[in-house]
């Protein structure tokens, strides 16, 4: 019986991260699909609320530096809209899943772990975008091209 923990070590001396990115996937029904995505959707809010603090920390650093720096308010509207946004699209990782498995059945591997690191990679880096964009918009203003 395999365990729903996203943290299970499978290669002896395995990293917890390592086991963590590359789970033994779900047995192949509807339950265990939505048991398997679910017992991994706290650690991804955990992963997304520390990398969205971490974003709005630079954000709000390199709003703060000269010429005409000053501290940047952040509207908790849009952050919960994200938040939201973001369950709603993990959800769509179980639904492909259990799509695929019903249109290829067995013909086709199991699809979860892979689905799960590239919307967790594709998460991580949208909610890190912001850095990218102020930084941008800094050098920018440094070098006189924007006011």
């Amino acid at each position: 019986m395999e365990s729903d923990s996203p943290t299970e070590v499978m290669i002896p001396g395995g990293s917890a991260l390592g086991s963590f990115l590359y789970p033994k996937p779900a047995e192949r029904h509807a339950s265990a699909i939505i048991r398997w995505w679910e017992a991994r959707r706290l650690p991804y809010n955990l992963i997304l609320g520390g990398t969205g603090a971490v974003s709005l920390s630079v954000v709000a650093l390199v709003a703060a530096l000269p010429p005409g720096g000053g501290l940047v308010g952040f509207p908790l509207l849009p952050i919960a809209v994200y938040a939201v946004l973001a369950n709603v699209c993990y959800g769509l990782g179980p639904a492909v899943e259990l799509l695929l498995e019903k249109i290829w059945g067995r013909r086709l591997l199991p699809a979860g772990p892979l689905l799960f690191r590239a919307g967790l990679t594709f998460a991580v880096g949208l909610t890190l975008l912001p850095i990218i964009l102020v930084t941008i918009g800094y050098v920018m203003r440094i070098i006189g091209i924007i006011v």
